[in-house]
């Protein structure tokens, strides 16, 4: 199995030709992003994407931006959804990252979006991945393992980061079993969150290797499952972001680290942590 590192465009509203030079240069894979609102932007962002031949990942949001809009119902969401799947067809994306739904639906409510959406997937010929973030479904591990249970066949994204801020802990007590929901993530975005925020300063730093460690043993379980289904090739995608996530500074707002610089160090990070992964799984193999 490969993995396939890719570049989020989270908070970076350049041309999308200009950060494909900035991937390459990290040695990412290719881009993840929003699918464009307009079908004139999401044309003009597929002519990039074929002219570079870069891979990409699109990201839909349903019912509004992160934080969807209180009074959307299911209805709402299925029919915004079709919308951007329409929009992101001629984008030929490898597969598509849903945020949907609502935190505030109850299973009954998560388990009938999930369904409709995959019908929408299936119309428009595009697999869905489902994402855990808050504000969204899927915003608790406990929600999500009801929810999955009545969906057998859908695949999901992985951002524990959301989950270890809902629950207020790393998830790392001998009852938190998720190995139901790790048998079906099919896309792992990697983020280092801790017991009070998604995203800790740096992940480099000592104090902070307890989560990073938590994280990282989470990927693995997820890259055993998807090698014991036949997965050639993971994908992930740092997702360090702005819009409050990155630390700054009281007074100055100023960033205590460099963006990119962070997304950077966690790709680069999670090849090598890859690798090594890989090669004690060989190891262990012809032992």
């Amino acid at each position: 199995m490969q993995l396939d590192i890719f570049k989020t465009l989270w908070g970076d509203m350049r041309p999308w030709d200009q950060p494909v030079t900035d991937m390459r240069a990290a040695g990412f894979d290719g881009i993840e992003a929003r699918i464009p609102s307009t079908v004139a932007q999401a044309t003009e962002c597929a002519r990039i994407l074929r002219g570079e031949g870069v891979p990409y990942i699109g990201i839909a949001m349903t019912g509004g931006g992160v934080l969807p809009r209180q009074a959307a119902s299911v209805d709402d969401h299925v029919t915004d959804l079709r919308a951007i799947l329409e929009r992101a067809v001629p984008m030929s994306p490898r597969f598509i990252n849903v945020l949907g739904g609502n935190d505030r639906w109850n299973a009954a409510q998560q388990v009938e979006f999930i369904a409709r959406a995959q019908e929408v997937a299936r119309d428009t010929g595009l697999l869905c991945s489902f994402e855990t973030h808050r504000a969204r479904i899927l915003s608790s591990p406990w929600m999500t393992l009801d929810v999955i249970r009545q969906h057998p066949d859908v695949l999901f994204t992985t951002d524990i980061s959301h989950w270890v801020v809902t629950c207020e802990r790393l998830l790392d007590d001998p009852l938190d079993d998720f190995s139901a929901f790790v048998s079906r993530v099919h896309h792992v975005q990697a983020r280092v969150g801790y017991d009070q925020g998604p995203q800790v300063p740096h992940p480099a730093a000592p104090e902070y290797q307890p989560a990073l460690r938590f994280h990282q043993q989470f990927w693995e379980k997820v890259w055993l499952s998807q090698m014991a289904r036949g997965y050639t090739t993971t994908t992930l995608t740092p997702e360090c972001g702005p819009d409050g996530y990155l630390h700054t500074l009281p007074f100055t707002n100023a960033p205590v680290t460099d963006l990119w610089g962070l997304n950077v160090w966690m790709g680069q990070t999670e090849r090598q942590h890859f690798l090594d992964f890989i090669s004690t799984k060989q190891q262990d193999h012809a032992s």
